[in-house]
This record gives structure tokens, C-alpha cells and sequence, in this order.
């Protein structure tokens, strides 16, 4: 299983980015996905998730802001960052939730003026 992060970058407070993870082993609508990130002095942590159903649940800090959807054609996920805030500054990746994958490099997002 290999997943590829990739959309970061630097970007203004209120802007907005677009995060792809495309997914080799595993065919990412079978299973339940999640974008994850951690920031300089955080854990990581479950921002957003799409069910097998296409069911999604965001955590509060980003419901509202962020859109998790996935291209089952292109077997990719993607993550959709409006109103991006400095606190949002983080590394993100994605994972295939219960499982025991590894962690790929991620794809840094920094949110500053």
C-alpha cells in the first residue's frame, strides 16, 4: 500500500489549497479514508473522513472549511482547504483508517501572511 501526498504549500490567511492522495496497493472506495495532520507541537489527528458509503465526519475545527471527496477512477482522495486559517499550518496526510499502514512524508501546509 503506498499513498502520495501532494498540494501543499504556502498560501495567505483566507486562501485556499487543494490536497490529492493517490493511493497505490488498495482501491481507496473500499475502504474508509482520512486526512490527518500535525502541526510543530500537536499530535496527529483525524481532521476529515469519507465512509465506504461516502458518509463524511469532520472534526470542529475544520467542519465548514474543509471538503474530503474521492475520485474512485483516479483512486485518490482529496481534501478541499477554504478559509484556511494560521492555525491550520500543519503537515497533512492521508491513511487508510483501522489499518496499519505506514505513514507517508505528508505535504506541508503553511498558512501565514
Amino acid at each position: 500500500v503506498q499513498l502520495v501526498e501532494s498540494g501543499g504549500g504556502l498560501v495567505h490567511p483566507g486562501g485556499s489549497l487543494r490536497l490529492s492522495c493517490a493511493a497505490s496497493g488498495i482501491m481507496v472506495h473500499l475502504y474508509d479514508m482520512g486526512w490527518y495532520r500535525q502541526g510543530p507541537e500537536n499530535q496527529r489527528e483525524l481532521i476529515a473522513e469519507i465512509g465506504t458509503g461516502d458518509i463524511t465526519n469532520y472534526a470542529d475545527s475544520v467542519k465548514g472549511r474543509f471538503t474530503i471527496s474521492r475520485d474512485n477512477a483516479k483512486n485518490t482522495v482529496y481534501l478541499q482547504m477554504d478559509s484556511l486559517k494560521p492555525e491550520d499550518t500543519a503537515v497533512y496526510y492521508c491513511h487508510r483508517k483501522f489499518w496499519s499502514d505506514a505513514w507517508g512524508q505528508g505535504t506541508q501546509v503553511t498558512v501565514s501572511s
